[in-house]
């Protein structure tokens, strides 16, 4: 299982830009580089699971720290 390390503003905000582009990928039907829209798969899915794989490469975390 991955370690979650996506906090809760930062996984708010990956999961809106995650919808809003997937809804541009069904909404804007004509634009020439349409499959574009689907790179929102990516913070969608990080944003649901709060686990970033760029994020345990460079060590970063958003995560509160437990004590």
């Amino acid at each position: 299982m991955l370690k979650k390390n996506v906090g809760g503003i930062d996984r708010a905000i990956r999961i809106v830009v995650g919808l809003g582009l997937l809804a541009g990928f069904f909404l804007d039907a004509e634009a020439s580089y349409r499959w574009l829209y689907l790179v929102g798969i990516i913070p969608l899915a990080t944003g649901l699971m709060s686990s970033c794989m760029i994020y345990s490469i460079f060590g970063v975390s958003t995560c509160p720290t437990k004590e």
